[in-house]
């Protein structure tokens, strides 16, 4: 039995520009009719559907009946993922940097804030966060991969995080992470999903089912507020919520 993951019937799927800017458009996480979509990839309302229903057979899309319409959104979490991955991926690998995609202006304000990537936070929140964990001394390197220096041990520690790359494991400990909307890097890896934890943990952030936007709290805002200030704000747990 050959047990070697489809990557190419995935990869057609997006392989077509259309199809391509159709998942693109439902990135947000919002529901769009088809034709809605078929404007935003410039092709005919025939053409939309075909494209529409490979989008669904493949996984990637789903179709939600609303009278006699029909909705279209990104199937899983896993499919917005892998639509976004691929997304950062070409970003990074450009020479230059390109002007900002027009789509990314029509994102919901939420979205372009905080949202998760894979199992770590990413948005402008994100972004900032790792910038001033960097330039606080609690990370260094300038590379791909970060290393945890003993401040910010002592720092994390005291916010509840307090953790090693496991011995043997072949997972990143801290990693940049292109971020999509942002085009600057935000934290991923071991740590950047054990940050999270603690935000979903501790109430700064709250997760919504079927979608990879994060509402920020109250508390939220007055502990990241004290995080990204240029000062250390102290270790004592107590001072973040």
């Amino acid at each position: 039995m050959d047990d070697t993951p489809d990557i190419a019937s995935i990869a057609a799927l997006l392989a077509d520009p259309a199809r391509a800017t159709i998942a693109w458009t439902l990135i947000d996480g919002t529901r769009r009719p088809a034709g809605e979509l078929a404007f935003a990839a410039n092709i005919s309302a025939q053409s939309a559907s075909a494209h529409l229903a490979k989008l669904v057979d493949g996984g990637l899309l789903t179709a939600d009946a609303q009278g006699r319409h029909r909705y279209f959104r990104i199937a899983s979490r896993e499919a917005a993922h892998l639509i976004e991955g691929l997304a950062s991926f070409s970003m990074a690998t450009r020479p230059k940097q390109p002007p900002p995609p027009a789509l990314v202006r029509a994102m919901p304000p939420q979205f372009l804030q905080a949202r998760t990537c894979y199992d770590h936070l990413a948005g402008e929140i994100a972004v900032q966060l790792l910038q001033t964990m960097l330039d606080k001394g609690w990370l260094a390197g300038s590379g791909q991969d970060y290393e945890l220096t003993p401040t910010g041990r002592q720092q994390l520690a005291a916010l509840g995080v307090s953790m090693e790359s496991a011995p043997g494991s072949r997972r990143p400990f801290a990693r940049c992470c292109v971020d999509l909307t942002q085009r600057r890097p935000h934290l991923s890896g071991a740590l950047g999903a054990a940050l999270l934890a603690m935000y979903v943990s501790e109430g700064w952030v709250l997760r919504a089912p079927r979608s990879r936007v994060v509402s920020i709290t109250p508390k939220g805002h007055a502990a990241f507020a004290r995080l990204l200030t240029p000062t250390s704000a102290g270790t004592d747990r107590r001072n973040y919520g």
